[in-house]
Order: structure tokens, then C-alpha cells, then sequence
């Protein structure tokens, strides 16, 4: 079983997804949108090149997302996309791109677990955490 963040959008997933494959180093693999597909008939003329589903992988792992239709959006809440990264450096590069344009909860810093923890949210509304754990 895998467990994969399926993340939504205001009509900003392209935009997103090809920023997360540059700081994430990670590759589109799937980029579909509303327009040709049976889905394309159920949102406005306007919305329809807009992604109905988006794959990116990343390493052996995978993000995946779409745009909501319009009033079928809502600000995600209650969760984090959490990164583990073994590196400090790596962890602070990743953190601050990811915080370009965005909001900063807590700053990366060292805590009494990690060498970096850090959380934000991106300037696409997604929540993140990023965490480089202590060398055992």
C-alpha cells in the first residue's frame, strides 16, 4: 500500500506542480485537463484548460493534484505535505523556496529533535513541513 497527498487547487495546479518539480527535483508525469476529457461538459468554457489531474514523482514517491472547479474549492486545513531530508543544506534550499511568496509558521531551525524543522505554507496555499533529522 502506498499513501499519496492528492492536493487542490484555485485553478493554479499547472503553476504549482511545475514549481514543486523544480525544488523537489521531481518530474510531471501526468498532466491531464478538464478540456477532451467526459469532465470537460461539467465546468465553464474558461475553466476547461485547467488540470482535472496532475502526477509528479519524486524519487520513489508521488505527488498528485488537480484544480477544483469552480465553487468546489476550499483552502486546505488540518494537514501538512511533510518532507524528510537528510541533509541540512538540502532541507534549508527546499524550505526556502518553498516559503517564496509564502508564509513562514515556524522558521527552520534546529529543534531538541531535528537539526532542521521547519513549516509553511506555499504561496500556492499548500502547507508543508520540513524536517532533517538528527544523524543516530
Amino acid at each position: 500500500m502506498h499513501v499519496t497527498p492528492y492536493l487542490s487547487f484555485d485553478g493554479t495546479c499547472e503553476e504549482a506542480f511545475t514549481f514543486y518539480a523544480a525544488v523537489l527535483t521531481g518530474k510531471i508525469e501526468a498532466l491531464m485537463r478538464f478540456e477532451g476529457s467526459p469532465m470537460a461538459e461539467h465546468v465553464p468554457a474558461d475553466w476547461r484548460s485547467k488540470v482535472m489531474h496532475a502526477g509528479l514523482s519524486i524519487g520513489d514517491q508521488a505527488l498528485m493534484g488537480s484544480d477544483g472547479p469552480p465553487g468546489r474549492y476550499e483552502r486546505p486545513q488540518g494537514f501538512a505535505v511533510s518532507l524528510q531530508i537528510d541533509d541540512a543544506a538540502e532541507a534549508e534550499r527546499v524550505f526556502d523556496a518553498l516559503a517564496e511568496g509564502g508564509t513562514i509558521t515556524m522558521p527552520l531551525g534546529e529543534t531538541f529533535w531535528a537539526l532542521r524543522f521547519g513549516m509553511l505554507v506555499d504561496r500556492f496555499g499548500t502547507p508543508w513541513m520540513v524536517n532533517c533529522n538528527r544523524p543516530e
